[in-house]
């Protein structure tokens, strides 16, 4: 071969080398579990598009849509997020069933916003023993800060007996010596808050107690009857720890009663579709928990977040109401799984995921007021640790001035 035929050969293969070294190098920083690739990465959630549960099916519909839209930008570092919201009708073992096809059908790589305390403590061992994150669930269970014990699994929501301990030193503060009527879903999401709320009373140390305590089913149509018992016991407290349907069913009955107790409310039941079907007037007074904005409220009418919301919702969910609370939280949880597979780069693993879930320590979602952010640290998974007290007015929730950190 002639020299000058040699030299070109031993450029042409230098340069095949290099190549591929470097593409090698390229590949070798990249890391991908199940539900990842070059092109793709795929998410999952249950939640109750039907049954009891329904009125929350919207946030798996505001998360399609919202991951529709980033992946019509160009998706996340150039991967488009195929996102699978399937329907659990609030069932423990429908959730099973889905959550097993998401995990061994469509090979997910995690699963986030879910909802429901009872389908999700169905879940979360089998969750954790396959290693597949649950984050930013739409629950605020105490068994999910657990770090040690079941590291894949994260609330989303402020934790119920925060919230519960909150509302009870609340309570002391106003009337000592108050006398407390309380309605809670039979399950482990009424449970979570009514144990909490009567040692917060107890250490007071006052004689405000608990006299009387009424459970519903999410199935029973109404929760007359267990208003009626109430009113009658003689509190002059309303622990209304309920959810969609029953809470709007019960605002409404203690008007229709003649009722006039103080009203406490669990923050995840203050959304304003909630009570604008109870109706805004009959809500007037109630006392919960607040750390997100009220899109509904004038006060926010020019909020970036809430703005960036309605231009979505104008687009893709033009049926769904513009003041849907639900709908903004679920947004900005959505917002929030996009952050964190944001931050994961190339590495798309389960640890990563978790890794980066954990990081979001700090960042505020569009829904959270400002002075509000996630707080999850390596060894206590709490959501949010900073929170207010809020009062309804009839038309907008009036956040106190000073806020709580737990």
């Amino acid at each position: 071969m002639p020299s000058r035929h040699r030299s070109v050969f031993r450029t042409a293969t230098l340069a095949a080398v290099v190549s591929i070294l470097a593409h090698s190098a390229f590949a070798a920083d990249k890391k991908y579990d199940p539900g990842a690739s070059d092109t793709e990465i795929k998410i999952g959630q249950t939640i109750p598009h039907s049954g009891p549960g329904s009125l929350y099916g919207v946030l798996g519909r505001v998360g399609e849509a919202y991951f529709q839209s980033l992946n019509e930008k160009g998706g996340i570092n150039g991967r488009k997020v195929k996102f699978l919201t399937m329907d659990d009708s609030y069932s423990a073992p429908k959730a099973v069933e889905a959550t097993r096809r998401l995990v061994e059908q469509e090979e997910v790589l995690a699963l986030y916003g879910s909802l429901g305390t009872a389908p999700q403590t169905a879940v979360h061992k089998y969750l954790n023993s396959k290693g597949v994150p649950q984050l930013l669930l739409n629950t605020g269970a105490s068994k999910w800060n657990d770090p040690k014990n079941n590291k894949w699994t994260m609330a989303g929501l402020p934790l119920y007996p925060t919230e519960a301990r909150i509302l009870a030193k609340y309570v002391v503060s106003v009337n000592p010596n108050a006398k407390v009527g309380i309605l809670y879903q039979n399950d482990d999401f009424g449970r979570d808050f009514l144990g909490p709320f009567k040692d917060e009373l107890a250490k007071a140390g006052g004689t405000a107690k608990v006299i009387a305590e009424v459970t519903y089913d999410l199935t029973d149509p109404t929760i007359d009857s267990q208003l009626i018992n109430l009113a009658k016991s003689g509190a002059d407290v309303f622990y209304n720890i309920t959810t969609g349907k029953a809470t709007s069913q019960s605002i409404r009955k203690v008007v229709e009663l003649g009722w006039k107790p103080l009203q406490l409310l669990s923050a995840g039941s203050t959304g304003r579709s909630i009570l604008e079907a109870a109706g805004l007037e009959n809500a007037k007074g109630i006392v919960s928990i607040a750390y997100g904005k009220d899109i509904g409220s004038p006060l926010y009418a020019k909020d970036p977040d809430i703005v960036a919301f309605e231009a979505l919702r104008a687009k893709y969910l033009p049926t769904v109401s513009a003041d849907n609370s639900i709908a903004f939280f679920g947004y900005g949880q959505a917002v929030s799984m996009a952050e964190i597979l944001r931050r994961c780069g190339d590495e798309l693993t389960h640890e990563n995921v978790l890794k980066q879930a954990i990081g979001l320590n700090g960042f505020r979602a569009p829904q959270m007021l400002p002075g509000v952010s996630y707080s999850y640290t390596n060894d206590a998974y709490v959501p949010m640790a900073t929170l207010y007290t809020q009062r309804f007015d009839g038309k907008d929730w009036i956040i106190s001035d000073k806020s709580v950190t737990q």
